[in-house]
């Protein structure tokens, strides 16, 4: 590709920064233009440090807050951007790592999820933990002749039994994708579960047992990266997720190659068999990626099968910082997920899908680092609970909180509430062979491969799934 091809990148979010990160990369000659609708850039990843007492400062996340070690286009770009000093690790022996609960919605209350053999002994999901684990192997195969998906809660369901399914696959759904799990696609959001249920012959459980080999179809500059990553559960940087996309757009602004064009909406695309445009004309590049949502590209491009297929869900977080120190109300741990009411989700309930404790796993992001007087958690609302306004007024979410915690709340320093409107794509079963379809109509006709589309309402909606989208863009031009 040389120097009067021109790529255009729709969207200015962690997606299509990467994908113009790595597009200049694989292009060195060809000139990128990145439009962004918003003035900044990064999408719903955003990190603010703020002050809460006189020298206590705390960085408040809006959007994810942690990454996983096996995230090797994240391990990627902090060798190649130099992010590596800025990198915090949470140990797999930290109690961070290794203690998550559940607040079963009839109880109220938080409990731990067994961590080992000995403590699963003693947990109130004792027996039906054991009951779906131990029984699966010896359920008969029983997916249905000739499917080819089904959704999280009818997989969990057949194997695991009906109360497994509602106890731990919604809460799972609601910690990753604020969705019903009854609505998204075992293959698509959780394909390891798939594909283990085929190698188990009938049973995930056999099937997660025996060994797959990895192999990776990119290959991933990570320099030494990885040996910080040795027994680490979790990490994230100094300053917070935003260290990745300031990075990102940082390294872009000093390409002499790319123009980012920011407060700009993309309003037309047109083709022919020659000729793209952008903005009646505005710009003719060669080739086109799109990162933004489905249904927003559909306004633009009506005639593409599937973008408006799936759902999306709306998330209210919510940052409170108390003034008592880490784990004084709560006990130390990475936080809790509420699973699916019994009753179902309706108004009268408190619409609260997990609360994460931020100063357990993050301490180190605060300054100064010792002596730390002041507890952050955040709160997470919405997704297949209809909320009305009432739910995310804090006095609401903290008496909802007491009775989880079972003991009276200080009266917090300081709160942030973000209310992100259709954030998270609900992959919907049947969602791969209906992207397998666009990509089938993208490589044909008018288009012939030069418009890709990517991003969460595509692939997975984890920062490395976004990530690695934009790593593999333009790789069959």
């Amino acid at each position: 590709m040389s120097l009067n091809r021109h790529i255009a990148v729709i969207g200015g979010g962690l997606t299509g920064l990467s994908s113009a990160f790595h597009l200049s990369r694989r292009f060195p000659d060809a000139f990128i233009t990145l439009f962004e609708k918003h003035h900044r850039l990064g999408g719903w990843v955003r990190s603010e440090r703020v002050d809460v007492g006189p020298s206590q400062q705390m960085i408040l996340e809006a959007g994810p807050r942690t990454i996983r070690p096996s995230a090797k286009s994240i391990l990627e770009l902090v060798h190649l951007l130099g992010l590596k000093d800025s990198l915090i690790t949470v140990p797999r022996t930290a109690a961070a790592a290794q203690k998550k609960f559940l607040c079963i919605p009839e109880d109220g209350r938080i409990q731990p999820l067994p961590a080992s053999i000995s403590s699963l002994v003693m947990s109130p999901f004792r027996s039906m933990l054991l009951s779906a684990v131990l029984r699966e192997p010896f359920r008969q195969a029983n997916r249905a002749p000739g499917s080819t998906d089904e959704s999280v809660d009818s997989f969990m369901t057949r194997r695991f039994g009906k109360d497994f399914a509602r106890t731990f696959g919604s809460a799972l759904v609601h910690g990753i994708y604020a969705a019903d799990s009854r609505k998204l696609s075992v293959r698509a959001a959780f394909p390891l579960l798939w594909e283990a249920e085929e190698r188990g012959w009938g049973s995930a459980t056999l099937g997660l047992l025996r060994s797959i080999q990895e192999e990776d179809v990119a290959y991933y500059e990570m320099g030494h990266t990885p040996s910080n990553m040795n027994n680490v559960s979790v990490f994230s940087f100094r300053n917070g997720i935003s260290t990745l996309t300031d990075a990102l757009k940082n390294y872009l602004m000093q390409q002499p190659n790319i123009q980012i064009l920011s407060d700009t909406s993309v309003t037309s695309l047109d083709v022919n068999e020659t000729e793209i445009q952008i903005n009646k004309g505005m710009l003719k590049p060669s080739h086109v990626v799109s990162t933004i949502p489905l249904p927003a590209l559909q306004k633009l491009l009506p005639s593409l099968p599937h973008l408006t297929a799936n759902p999306s869900s709306s998330v209210t977080l919510i940052n409170l910082v108390f003034p008592v120190p880490p784990n004084t109300f709560h006990p130390p741990g990475f936080g809790y997920l509420i699973p699916r009411p019994q009753d179902d989700y309706s108004p009268s309930t408190p619409g609260i899908l997990g609360v994460i404790f931020d100063s357990c796993s993050l301490s180190s992001q605060d300054t100064p680092t010792t002596n730390n007087s002041f507890t952050k958690i955040t709160v997470m609302l919405g997704g297949p609970h209809p909320l009305t306004e009432d739910h995310t007024k804090i006095p609401v979410v903290i008496s909802q909180l007491e009775k989880h915690f079972g003991t009276k709340l200080p009266t917090p320093v300081l709160t942030r509430t973000y209310h992100h409107d259709k954030c998270i794509p609900t992959l919907t079963p049947g969602h791969l062979d209906r992207m397998a379809e666009l990509k089938g109509v993208l490589k044909s006709g008018v288009w012939r491969g030069r418009l890709e589309v990517i991003g969460a309402g595509v692939g997975g909606v984890s920062v490395a799934d976004c990530v690695d989208s934009g790593k593999r863009v333009g790789s069959s031009w």
